[in-house]
This record gives structure tokens, sequence and C-alpha cells, in this order.
């Protein structure tokens, strides 16, 4: 980490949040050339780091788990706006494209964030550890939502089709945003101490020792780290156009665009897990992971279904039978992994097995 006395406007992690938004603001709703698409796909990635740096000082600032809170919010609160966004531009083949990039953030989330993570802190520290009581809620939260906003369209009888009545919708959307809101409350006030990372012997680390940023350089990361989530999704989107040409053109399902996007807003978040991991923070880690699980899913229906009022064309939310086979075995799995409150290699594995599952299931269905 870049230590906190150097002054912002030297760093790279200050001129690249910028320079993202300017090249943003040039090529927004332009073909762009082969060049220029490989520029941006460069800064795209700078941008990417630049967001968890500057989430960590907020982080380091702010301390656990609002960290953690902060990074997932802001990264599914412009995801919506970018699936919103390609909605609105696509028409009737957008119709899965909220639950294609939903449910690709919660496998990414649940299976391959986890999944590393656990992998990682365990060869790492021999054991990873984290608090049961805190990612057994997350978790019961995500599978909760999963199934009221994914599972259940696919059978409610009412209208044709893997979809919502308006009434359904409103009552999906609403149930969201009241189970987020009651999570977001337990994790940072009633019973924070369960979403907190702990020692071997299972005692709550409350926060880093060293000298951390000052306040004004905490709101100075905040502001890069809004430009930085605002450049890469919108980088994202820009290069978007090229990945769906390359997608057909490889005969894909269109679904795997959903996928390729989720993996690059996600991005950020993996990285800063990872990073939380090699720490031996892993409970910080599950947080980010189920934290943005939970965020992608009663941020973004809620959303979704505001935007329906004036979006053309169906909206298709219901899973598949082979989807629904995976988040179930997901849930399980993800289940039999937080009891203990212990993990090894071997939990990590699975988790990325499930996941390597996905990828394969959504490009040969």
């Amino acid at each position: 980490m870049i230590p906190w006395h150097r002054t912002l406007v030297t760093q790279w992690t200050a001129v690249v949040p910028v320079l993202a938004v300017v090249l943003l603001a040039f090529t927004w709703g332009r073909d762009v050339p082969g060049a220029v698409v490989a520029l941006v796909t460069l800064v795209l990635a700078g941008a990417v780091l630049a967001a968890v740096h500057h989430a960590e000082v907020i982080a380091h600032r702010v301390g656990e788990p609002f960290g953690s809170l902060v990074l997932a919010i802001a990264v599914t609160i412009i995801e919506v706006a970018l699936i919103v966004t390609l909605m609105a531009d696509g028409g009737d083949k957008s119709a899965t494209l909220a639950r294609d990039t939903v449910f690709a953030a919660v496998m990414i989330t649940c299976n391959g964030i986890v999944g590393l993570c656990l992998l990682v802190g365990a060869i790492r520290h021999r054991v990873a550890v984290f608090n049961p009581e805190g990612t057994g809620a997350a978790l019961a939260t995500v599978a909760t939502l999963a199934t009221l906003c994914l599972v259940l369209p696919t059978f409610t009888t009412t209208k044709q089709g893997p979809e919502f009545t308006t009434s359904q919708l409103a009552f999906a959307a609403v149930g969201s945003l009241v189970l987020y809101g009651l999570f977001v409350t337990t994790q940072t006030v009633r019973h924070r101490e369960y979403f907190l990372p702990i020692t071997r012997k299972g005692e709550v680390i409350e926060g880093e020792h060293d000298e951390g940023p000052t306040s004004r350089a905490a709101f100075v990361s905040l502001g890069m780290l809004g430009l930085a989530l605002i450049g890469v999704v919108g980088l994202a989107k820009g290069v978007s156009p090229t990945i769906e040409s390359g997608v057909e053109s490889a005969g894909m399902p269109h679904a795997v665009v959903g996928v390729i996007i989720a993996l690059l807003v996600l991005l950020p978040e993996t990285i800063a897990a990872v990073r939380a991991t090699r720490r031996d923070r892993v409970q910080t880690s599950l947080n980010l992971a189920l934290g943005s699980a939970m965020a992608s899913i009663g941020l973004t229906i809620p959303a979704v279904a505001v935007a329906s009022v004036w979006l053309s064309g169906p909206l298709v939310l219901g899973l598949g039978p082979t989807h629904m086979v995976l988040l179930a075995l997901t849930v399980i799995v993800g289940s039999l992994t937080v009891v203990p409150g212990r993990a090894t290699p071997l939990q990590g594995g699975v988790h990325l097995v499930l996941f390597a599952a996905y990828l394969e299931l959504a490009v040969t269905p």
C-alpha cells in the first residue's frame, strides 16, 4: 500500500481515475477503432487497481466492516447503472441481462471469490479462520434474496414465462430492500463484532495498530474511488460492443456477455479480498464477497423494477433448471463451509470447481 503521507496528485492512483473519466467522456456512445479499444482496456485495468487502492485507504480509516461495505455498495450502485443503461439500449435481446448479470455476480462472489480466498488463506496460513455467526447470516440473506428474486419467477403461474407480474415484482423489490437494510443494520450497529476478523484463538481483531490515513486523505480517496468506479463501469460499457461481437462470432450464448460484465465490475473487489486474505483477514474477504452478492441482488432488482416502468420489452428474472441446480448446490456447500468457522484448501477447491462448472455451462449450456 502506498504510504499515507505522499501527495495524492503525484500518485498514479489519483491520475488514472481522472484519465479514465476523461477517456470515457470522449468515447461514450461512439464506435471506436481497435487501437482505442486497446487503450480503453489498458486504462480500465489501471482504474481497477486504483479503485482497490482507494478502497483500502477508506477501509483502513473507517475500520471493518464499514470498509467492506463502502466498496460493495459503491461497485453495486454503478453496476446497477450499467445494467439499466444496457437494458435501455438493447431492446428485447436485453430482457435477460439483469438476471444473467446478477446471477453471474452471485456465482463469482459466492464461489469464485470465496473459493479463491479460502484456498489462498488455507495454503498461506494452514487454516482459514472466520466468524461463522456473521458469515452464516450473510449467506442466509444471499440465499433468501436469490431464491426470492431469481428462482420464484420460474414457478409463478399468473404470467407466462419466467417473469413476475407488476405486483410480484414490486413485492420482490421491497422485500429485497428490507432484507438488505436489515442486514446492513446488523452488520454495522447491533452485531458488528460478528463481522470483524478474528485470531486463531477466536479473539476479535478490532482494527490495525499502525498509523492510518488522515480524514482528508480518506475523503480524497472516497472521491477518487467514485471516479475510478465510474471509469471502470463506463469503460466496460464502452468495450461491451466488442465483447458482444466477440461472443457472437465465437458462437457462445448471449448470456456470456453478462458474465464478462460481472467479471469486469467485480475485479476490484476480487483483488481487495485476496489482499485481505494474504494479511490473514479472511473475515474481511468474506464480508466483501457475500456483501457484494447481497448488494448485487438487493439493489439491482429494486432499480430494475423501477426502470421497468419506462423500459419496453419483457423482464425475465427466472433461472433455468441448470442454474437453479448450481444455486442450490452453492447454498448447500456454502452452509457446510461456514458452520465450522475454519476452512482447509479442500473447501476452497470445492467452491472453485463449482465456479468453473458455472463458467463451463455458461459457455456451453
